[in-house]
């Protein structure tokens, strides 16, 4: 079954723009995450050389960045990471398994990433409501996902506006925090630089990986355009650019604010604290700033949720309408024109998550990720380039090839054997189940590769 590529831009009437698409991919990225994290990270690196780990997520950000700039620019579709594997490993064939393996995926750990926002939410909640303990954290993370999916009930240029809105909060957020620790920024990068030579030992390294990983999950979200990528101006262009611009702000953000931090509060007061962000705005400004950046954090996490959903409930969406996937997921809504089974479904699941850990839901999603679908994504560029003939090259072509490839892979078998024993276990038989299920489903509609002869 070949896509019918004009059918899918035809649908999706491209809407948002530059602007609405890096503040999209901003919220996705920022979120509670570095809040909550980065205590996390001190405590995996003892505290010494963390600025290390966000440089390193960085990096391996940005390259795996410019690996989904290039597939977007090629196939502009929303629910990209689909298109991108079926392609470039057989429509036919091998490219079947992948995709199905990329919807499996996703079905499974887009409402484990909404829902670490919606925990994240309920845990500095506990800031101004010291009594909300137990269930009651998991009633409010539940009670965040089902108020989004009423936000986004809607038309994407709506939609638009407010993830335009809520960027400037959030984003506004974290220069605040920047700006009131500023004075004390050299001081930290002082001693960050000036802490002694990097430990090349193993104890050092698998600190390190245990950090780095910390620190991708809080880059993560950068490839949200790509997502939504049939409803976008210019998406050929708009894709790679918002990618790249994303990274390169957040990056700045973060590495300034742990610097800011880190030279206000002590190390061990850091990484022993639960409620970072207020501890050190308390420490500069008083209790009423600190209740102030509290409530400004949850409009943070709040806006993730936000990003999140609204990215994700497009993949089984544009499947569904093929019919790779489930056919409830291909129905939209009668006036408003966009996926409203696909968001409800997602929202309900990401509800039913708030019950796990932030830690658990944190480890899965980025095990599982990039056992079936970063890693993967890699090798699919290369083989794009290499198999060109016959198709649209893409806009954007990523500088310095094949160099980002290998840093993104590398830096994802890094992150991956970091994760620890357990959390690989849990994604290879994530994996292994996902197979099960797609040759189940070929084998009883006789489709490769049982086909009839």
């Amino acid at each position: 079954m070949q896509f019918d590529v004009a059918d899918i831009e035809a649908t999706s009437k491209p809407r948002m723009g530059l602007w609405g698409a890096c503040t999209s991919n901003m919220l996705n990225m920022v979120g509670v995450g570095p809040f909550l994290s980065i205590p996390l990270v001190l405590i995996a690196v003892h505290g010494s050389k963390v600025l290390l780990a966000w440089v390193l997520g960085a990096v391996i950000s940005l390259c795996d960045g410019l690996v989904w700039a290039e597939l977007g620019s090629a196939m502009p579709y929303s629910g990209g990471p689909y298109f991108y594997l079926r392609r470039a490993f057989g429509e036919q064939t091998y490219g079947k398994a992948a995709s199905f393996l990329v919807l499996w995926s996703s079905v499974l750990t887009a409402p484990l990433l909404i829902a670490s926002g919606a925990v994240g939410f309920a845990q500095y909640a506990r800031f101004l409501w010291p009594s909300l303990q137990g269930m009651g954290i998991s009633a409010v993370a539940v009670g965040v996902c089902l108020v989004n999916v009423v936000l986004l009930y809607r038309r994407i240029t709506t939609i638009s506006a407010i993830s335009i809105g809520l960027w400037v909060l959030v984003v506004g957020t974290i220069v605040w925090i920047i700006v009131s620790g500023a004075s004390h920024i050299p001081f930290a990068l002082k001693g960050q630089l000036s802490g002694g030579h990097l430990d090349f030992s193993p104890t050092f390294w698998k600190g390190m990986g245990a950090a780095t990983l910390i620190a991708v999950y809080d880059y993560a979200g950068y490839y949200n355009v790509c997502l939504i990528g049939g409803e976008l101006k210019r998406p050929e262009r708009t894709i790679p650019y918002s990618i790249i611009i994303s990274i390169v702000v957040i990056a700045f953000l973060y590495i300034a604010m742990n610097l800011a931090i880190l030279g206000v509060l002590p190390i061990e007061q850091s990484m022993h604290s639960s409620a970072l962000i207020a501890d050190y705005m308390q420490s500069i400004s008083g209790i009423a700033y600190a209740r102030l950046a509290d409530v400004l954090i949850l409009v943070a996490s709040f806006a993730s949720v936000f990003a999140v959903l609204l990215g994700f409930s497009r993949i089984p969406y544009a499947a569904a309408k093929e019919g790779e996937f489930f056919s409830i997921f291909a129905k939209t809504h009668p006036t408003k024109d966009f996926p409203n089974a696909s968001l409800i479904i997602l929202g309900v699941l990401s509800a039913l998550a708030c019950f796990f850990s932030l830690s658990t839901l944190i480890s899965l999603v980025i095990v599982i990720q990039t056992m079936v679908q970063f890693l993967a994504q890699c090798v699919a560029v290369v083989l794009l380039r290499r198999n060109s003939v016959g198709h649209k090259k893409p806009t954007f072509r990523m500088p310095l090839y094949p160099i980002p490839v290998v840093v993104a892979f590398v830096g994802w078998l890094f992150i991956l054997i970091s994760s620890g024993t357990r959390n690989i276990l849990v994604g290879l038989a994530t994996t292994l189940v996902g197979m099960a299920a797609f040759l189940f489903k070929t084998y009883r509609l006789q489709k490769w590769p049982f086909e009839l002869s």
